[in-house]
């Protein structure tokens, strides 16, 4: 739950580094793959770069939301339908914490988010615009499934993205104009002001070395992928 406005607060770190510098490298990645697909061409080489990019910060994710800080683990996050609903009518429990790093229904969204993304990155790894641009897999799939993949990747995967980016920013701006709350503020230092007993995120070297290594691995795989298509 929000907390009142007498209530003492303190910085505390909600979003570790690693969350942080996934969330805008994936904004520029995304926005990059969409610009280059726009541009043709040449820049189609962009296109696959970048698409391998999200296909890294993806995995990467995925594995973050098991070993990453308190809030960026999808465990605290993840909720039961119950609690979205009491989330909706402003009765959620102070003990619950649903206000700290996603919302209930900011969740939603998140998990859309990333589950769309990874539709469109696997099927550029599967498309062929039948001119010059193949995906890295499309030898290991008939031409059927690389047809409908290519089709879900041009139109419904690149649609749904604008949708749920367009989204995204509508929810920023609302918190923002009509609870004066400050996500992207929060995104980009990593703290909120929060009261003394919310539980903080970990965020030293040693969880920073991890998401390295992390990040790393799924870079070697998405290289993996590449070279599959060689």
């Amino acid at each position: 739950m929000p907390i009142e406005p007498s209530t003492p607060t303190t910085p505390v770190r909600v979003w570790d580094l690693p969350t942080r510098l996934f969330h805008w490298l994936l904004a520029i990645c995304v926005v990059g793959s969409v610009v280059s697909a726009k541009l043709g061409g040449n820049a189609m080489e962009w296109h696959l770069r970048f698409g391998l990019m999200v296909f890294t910060l993806l995995a990467f994710r995925l594995l973050w939301g098991f070993v990453g800080g308190r809030w960026s683990r999808f465990a605290s996050f993840l909720h039961a339908p119950s609690t979205l609903l009491r989330h909706l009518r402003g009765q959620g429990r102070r003990d619950e914490w649903l206000e700290v790093g996603h919302s209930p229904s900011g969740a939603l969204s998140v998990f859309a988010m990333l589950a769309i993304l990874g539709l469109q990155v696997a099927s550029g790894l599967v498309a062929d615009d039948e001119i010059s641009t193949t995906g890295p897999l499309v030898k290991f799939v008939s031409g059927a499934t690389s047809s409908l993949a290519t089709s879900w990747h041009k139109h419904w995967g690149q649609w749904l993205i604008y949708l749920l980016v367009a989204l995204h920013i509508a929810a920023i701006l609302f918190y923002l104009l009509k609870r004066g709350n400050n996500l992207t503020g929060a995104m980009l230092r990593g703290d909120k002001a929060l009261s003394d007993d919310t539980p903080a995120s970990r965020d030293n070297a040693a969880t920073r070395g991890l998401a390295l290594v992390l990040l790393l691995a799924c870079a070697a795989l998405a290289g993996w992928v590449w070279r599959l298509g060689a």
